[in-house]
């Protein structure tokens, strides 16, 4: 089906007429429509116009409205109000249609269209260390970039996935040398092994080899050679180096599904996938003059970057004893998504506090020409999670916050409200909606900060039944559900012809924007506004249901359509959430 010509659009094609006919040289000037709380919407265009045209912009607003054509079909009606804006009502049947032409969509897409020229975008993100436990820290990354991927994707965008897991460097040495002095170390008596046997294996092994590395000189020697083996390619050293990254997986395959986010095992290529790619990205850095040798080290210099010296902080892509920096490695990712995956945009979703090292990177693959008018790069920098007190989460041993610790109190906290007003589900319904409410409050927290914000990890808000949170959000959609099944024989269908109630009104022109809401959230790396948006639907839902019976109402006709708008309003939010990563139960 073909796309939906949003409300908004149409107007604004029908005002922009309007002005070149009454001002020929205003062809292509944009009206500057915005919604308003005076009317549907307002156009604020006309005032810089007249500037422009030396002409009263009172009058000239008064000579548009006469070339806009008024009635049932699109503009009820358009007034001049203050100095020369536009007061524009849109007509109720125009609202009915539009959204009966989205609901007509057997694609499930409401209209939405996708893009008519996509790019390729890989993205970067949920990037978890090898050997190593997830912690709150890694929140972030994972659930921003598999909002953006979802968008993207949503929208028509040709997106790859790459999780650049950290899984090469020193401390191997020591583990691969403790592993293969105890070989029986991740050795599973069980095929089936959980993420937390996994993680629990690997910690067990990570503190032994700690332990001998730091007690015993002979055992440091031989780990340190482990490591020259390593870089060289040596197989039997890259087969015990695989154990690790293998048993690595098992967990994080474990944590992301509690996540519910789904991450393909060709999806994770880590740093060593670029390992043959560094001292060639080296002797190009170096051979065109971008990187020059500074005290045996292989830098790049840059005018704006000073230390508190005021002498040029470099990026150091070599080291001066031949070992690579983690600049080398980016580089390379960058160059392979560059010429092999053939990608038009790279999307990093990092920290913040990398801002500095991603800015120089991008920077030096600026200069060699890697990136340029036809590639960008972008750093989709996240704030820090922080506790209660405002500071960095922790736990109260001031240890970094485990992420399946913080996700299994989410879902014990959101089991709790869920059996609490569960009416008619089985434990085992409740254990399922336990965990979608409370892992979607955990994301929801996260999407509806800006990411350069930092946020307060507090679990009593999160899993709330009021204000602006997830489980608000998946009751609204429970409850329209509820009421679609209790309608019983008598089904949705929309009656253009009926007059709408203030609230449906307003209901319907915010339903009607969704197609736009997601297009600039996917154009800006931006899941807050689609969560923005999401709550103010279930909000004016909240609104339409407590003045307008929809079961009760006056005529089957108006039975039907308040029908359909509760019918819309739930595709909507549940395609909405969908984007987020977020369920939305039937039932609740």
């Amino acid at each position: 089906m073909a796309s939906v010509t949003p409300l908004s659009d149409s107007v604004q094609q029908h005002l922009a007429s309007a002005l070149s006919a009454t001002l020929p040289e205003a062809a292509g000037a944009d009206p500057l429509l915005r919604r308003s709380d005076r009317a549907d919407f307002q156009a604020n265009g006309i005032l810089a116009l007249a500037r422009k045209a030396k002409a009263n912009p009172r009058e000239l607003a008064t000579q548009v409205v006469a070339q806009v054509v008024t009635g049932d079909e699109l503009i009820k009606d358009v007034e001049v109000s203050g100095p020369g804006f536009l007061n524009i009502t849109i007509a109720d049947r125009a609202i009915t249609a539009n959204l009966a032409a989205r609901y007509a969509d057997e694609t499930g897409r409401l209209g939405v269209p996708t893009a008519a020229h996509p790019g390729t975008t890989v993205v970067d993100y949920a990037q978890p260390n090898v050997a190593k436990e997830m912690h709150v820290g890694h929140l972030r990354s994972a659930v921003i970039g598999d909002s953006a991927v979802r968008l993207m994707e949503f929208t028509g965008e040709n997106v790859i996935r790459r999780h650049h897991i950290g899984d090469w460097g020193t401390q191997f040495g020591m583990l691969i040398q403790y592993l293969d002095e105890h070989p029986h170390e991740l050795d599973h008596k069980d095929t089936r092994v959980t993420g937390e046997e996994a993680m629990s294996n690997l910690d067990r092994l990570y503190k032994a080899a700690r332990k001998k590395f730091d007690a015993d000189e002979e055992f440091k020697t031989r780990a340190r050679r482990r490591v020259v083996d390593l870089q060289a390619g040596d197989p039997h050293t890259l087969a015990m180096w695989q154990k690790f990254v293998d048993e690595s997986k098992i967990y994080f395959f474990s944590v992301f599904e509690k996540l519910d986010m789904e991450i393909q095992d060709p999806d994770i290529v880590g740093e060593s996938g670029y390992n043959d790619m560094l001292a060639e990205t080296c002797r190009l850095l170096e051979e065109s003059g971008v990187a020059v040798r500074s005290e045996g080290a292989l830098c790049v210099f840059f005018d704006d970057i000073l230390g508190p010296d005021g002498n040029p902080v470099p990026l150091i892509v070599q080291k001066s004893d031949g070992g690579y920096g983690y600049a080398a490695t980016d580089l390379s990712a960058i160059r392979d998504r560059v010429f092999n995956l053939k990608a038009n945009t790279l999307l990093y979703v990092v920290d913040a506090r990398q801002s500095l090292h991603f800015r120089m990177v991008f920077e030096t693959a600026r200069r060699i020409g890697w990136l340029g008018d036809d590639v960008t790069a972008v750093q989709l920098a996240f704030g820090t999670v922080l506790g209660k007190d405002g500071k960095p989460f922790k736990t109260r041993e001031g240890e970094t916050v485990r992420l399946v610790d913080l996700l299994d109190e989410a879902i014990d906290r959101a089991s709790a409200v869920v059996r609490e007003k569960a009416q008619d589900l089985s434990e085992e319904e409740i254990a399922e909606r336990g965990a979608q409410v409370g892992v979607g409050a955990v994301k929801y927290a996260d999407l509806s900060t800006s990411a350069n914000r930092d946020y307060k990890f507090d679990l009593d808000q999160m899993v709330s039944l009021n204000g602006d949170t997830s489980v608000y959000l998946q009751y609204a959609y429970a409850r329209i559900r509820s009421i679609l099944r209790k309608a019983g024989e008598t089904r949705p269908a929309a009656h253009p012809e009926l007059e709408l109630a203030g609230i449906e009104r307003v209901l319907g022109l915010h339903v009607d924007a969704f197609a736009q809401t997601v297009a600039e959230a996917a154009a800006e790396y931006a899941p807050h506004k689609l969560a923005a948006y999401l709550y103010q639907l279930a909000s004016l839902y909240t609104s339409f249901y407590d003045k307008c019976p929809v079961l009760k109402a006056e005529t089957p006709q108006q039975v039907e359509n308040r029908l359909f708008l509760c019918d819309i309003t739930a595709r909507t939010l549940h395609q909405g959430m969908a984007l987020l990563g977020i369920r939305t139960p039937e039932k609740l």
